[in-house]
């Protein structure tokens, strides 16, 4: 008895990896996603190692993640990877105040953002 496998939410030759909670604006994450994808994930991972955003050392430990997924749970070969595609959502925002002049009040915010990367298996040209 038991119950029946849950399908696969994503294509035989496809991994995810999903990071939430990263304190970071989505639209600056947006940036760092967009340097990434559709590269392959050798020369995805070296312009994250090198990038200067402080961000990118985040999406790295993701894609490590889904590059990981992909070898271990789905058996796909690491060389032949491509980051297919890396979105990113709003997560919670904090609210937060500064005192100002006049007896008035600034409010701060202070974002939170969620990127989902998904690698893919394609066969080399030669």
């Amino acid at each position: 008895m038991g119950k029946a496998k849950n399908p696969r939410r994503v294509a035989e030759n496809e991994a995810i990896a999903k990071t939430r909670m990263l304190r970071v604006s989505p639209q600056k994450l947006n940036l760092v996603a967009a340097m990434i994808r559709g590269k392959p994930v050798d020369k995805a991972l070296t312009d994250l190692t090198f990038s200067k955003k402080r961000i990118a050392q985040d999406v790295k430990k993701c894609l490590q993640s889904a590059i990981a997924n992909a070898e271990n749970n789905h058996g796909l070969d690491v060389d032949e990877l491509i980051v297919a595609e890396a979105w990113v959502g709003k997560n919670l925002t904090m609210k937060r105040g500064r005192p100002r002049a006049r007896g008035r009040f600034g409010r701060i915010i202070k974002p939170f953002s969620e990127i989902t990367i998904k690698v893919r298996q394609v066969e080399e040209q030669a």
